[in-house]
């Protein structure tokens, strides 16, 4: 169906929203900027298991990017973390209508172990999967939730390890 086709490019460009915006949080703020040794941003240790990209100068409030954690307020009842993954990235920005939300993460399991949890989790809050379960090789699954509501999961597995990414557009509502 034609609709369905609309969809899928809306989630495709979800999913490439929420890697550019996870991207562009871990990027420096200014063009060209470089490092300096009389720069006074702060360099974490390596204890630190996550660390949070500043905000850049552009960015708004409740917008937030964090790598290797779960970034502060990002809604988890939405999007919960798979059991035994492990969080690469993850970003929210909940001053957009609809709002972005954004879920890296990886585990020892299956490509269809990832798909098979976040279908039902996404199914049991009433989002529809729509027809299709690849993108290219690449094993992914588009929801619809009402007209407007989108989530994107595609999952790459390599040496037993799964890496997926889950890029959502949601109603503010949905995120609270």
């Amino acid at each position: 169906m034609k609709v369905f086709g609309q969809h899928k490019r809306a989630a495709a460009a979800v999913m490439a929203a929420g890697t550019l915006f996870a991207l562009a949080a871990c990027t420096p703020g200014t063009p060209g900027a470089t490092a300096s040794a009389s720069s006074t941003a702060a360099v974490p240790s390596p204890a630190q298991p996550s660390t949070t990209a500043p905000a850049s100068p552009s960015a708004e409030p409740g917008t937030s990017a964090t790598v290797g954690a779960m970034v502060p307020g990002f809604p988890e009842a939405l999007l919960p973390v798979m059991p035994g993954a492990k969080v690469v990235s993850s970003s929210f920005d909940k001053t957009t209508a609809p709002a972005t939300v954004a879920l890296v993460g990886s585990i020892s399991a299956p490509s269809a172990d990832v798909l098979a949890f976040y279908t039902k989790e996404l199914e049991a809050q009433g989002f529809k999967a729509v027809p299709g379960e690849t993108v290219g090789t690449v094993p992914s699954k588009d929801f619809l939730r009402g007209d407007s509501e989108t989530v994107n999961i595609s999952v790459l597995e390599t040496a037993g390890v799964s890496t997926f990414t889950i890029g959502a557009n949601v109603a503010p509502e949905s995120v609270k």
